[in-house]
């Protein structure tokens, strides 16, 4: 992970109050535009939520295309939505920004943008779940759930209360940890968690950052975990350490030197190098930002030992075991887990997450996910071509 274009950024810096002297309101911009005949049929039907939007101010609705509902069309999602307010209102808040966002506003510097999705049935993270706005090369990109990127096609349709965006692909909404694990074929963690008392802890406090160590780092020290098998305390304490409590911890926000106590009460030291790739410890971040439900996920190369806390090497490239091991001959902790269920995007080498061409134009994927209740038990379904992920 590279943060050379992810400093912190002020959002009220971004945010500006448009001037919609002459503008229309919400319900007659969308009606005026064919393109999203599909959403508006949506909206009619959270008439509630509807009339709240067209009379607030300062917003910023990311409005997906008539396309990107269409790329849903053979999946359940949009029925399941329209026969559930609850999630149909939580998946339509998740497109509304909270404050007003020009596209020129948006730049190379990753930004995480509060929604109006507070919703503690679907989010737990305070002040409202976010999506990441950043712009690659010419596009202006939003990512929410599992990576999924959404790229405006039509910019700055001026309104009343703020400003719309055409997307071509509806947002995904952020899984619960375990879930988005499963997707991201973070099998051997799920496998751990699963194996200790800490399902509801990663799965339903609110405002955590982890450090999710990849199936290559459980293996790469198989021989040490297969000792811990047995002593579920003592995986739950190591598991524990890579959990910070009560601040999520987006990459814009994670500097150089900063100590951070995690919920297995140690520290961890981040570590930037001058080439803008993150440490935890010796481990490296290899995909930050996968947006979960209470928080925030970033992948890394090794998992983390509490008694080993040693700082990368200066010329580091990847990171450095912190626990001595041979791998296993099969995967720690994947016994019985599912299958992967989609694949979230890569990690660029510049700004977001998304991978990019040679000119910096994101590949977009097509999506939406409708998310489990947070503290219910569910399982991942992939829906539509490497789209969107129900549960039942």
């Amino acid at each position: 992970m590279h943060l050379k274009n992810l400093a912190p950024v002020a959002l009220l810096g971004l945010a500006s109050a448009q001037d919609n002297g002459t503008a229309s309101s919400l319900n007659a911009t969308l009606a005026g535009n064919p393109n999203l005949s599909n959403l508006t049929t949506f909206l009619s039907a959270a008439p509630q939520l509807l009339q709240t939007l067209d009379q607030a101010q300062n917003i910023t609705i990311l409005a997906p295309s008539n396309s990107a509902f269409e790329a849903l069309a053979n999946s359940s999602i949009l029925e399941q939505a329209a026969s559930d307010p609850g999630l149909l209102a939580a998946l339509l808040t998740y497109h509304v920004l909270n404050g007003t966002f020009t596209a020129e506003q948006i730049t190379n510097t990753s930004a995480f943008v509060p929604t109006l999705l507070t919703d503690s049935q679907y989010s737990n993270v305070t002040g409202g779940q976010v999506v990441e706005a950043v712009r690659i090369g010419e596009e202006v990109v939003f990512f929410s759930g599992l990576l999924q990127n959404s790229t405006v096609s039509e910019a700055d349709l001026n309104f009343t209360g703020g400003v719309i965006h055409v997307v071509d692909a509806v947002l995904t909404l952020p899984l619960d940890v375990l879930e988005t694990a499963s997707a991201a074929n973070l099998t051997s963690l799920r496998g751990a968690v699963n194996a200790t008392d800490l399902v509801s802890v990663v799965n339903d406090t609110p405002d955590l950052t982890i450090f999710a160590p990849n199936n290559e780092a459980f293996n790469a020290i198989g021989s040490a975990l297969s000792e811990l098998s047995n002593n579920t305390e003592a995986l739950a304490s190591i598991l524990a350490y890579h959990v910070i409590n009560g601040t999520v911890g987006y990459s814009s926000g994670l500097e150089n030197g900063t100590s951070l106590q995690t919920a297995n009460g140690a520290n961890l030291t981040i570590t930037i190098s001058d080439d803008g790739d993150v440490f935890v410890n010796a481990a490296r971040v290899v995909t930050p930002n996968v947006l979960v439900a209470n928080g925030v996920v970033h992948i890394i190369d090794n998992v983390l030992n509490p008694n080993n806390t040693a700082a990368p090497a200066p010329d580091a490239t990847s990171g450095a075991p912190g626990f001595s091991g041979t791998p296993a001959p099969e995967v720690p902790f994947t016994s019985g887990q599912p299958e992967p269920t989609t694949q979230i995007n890569p990690t660029s080498e510049g700004a977001g997450p998304a991978a990019t061409d040679a000119t910096g134009s994101s590949s977009p994927t097509e999506g939406a996910a409708a998310p489990m209740k947070t503290g219910a038990v569910g399982m991942g379904a992939l829906l539509g071509a490497g789209a969107a992920v129900f549960f039942l």
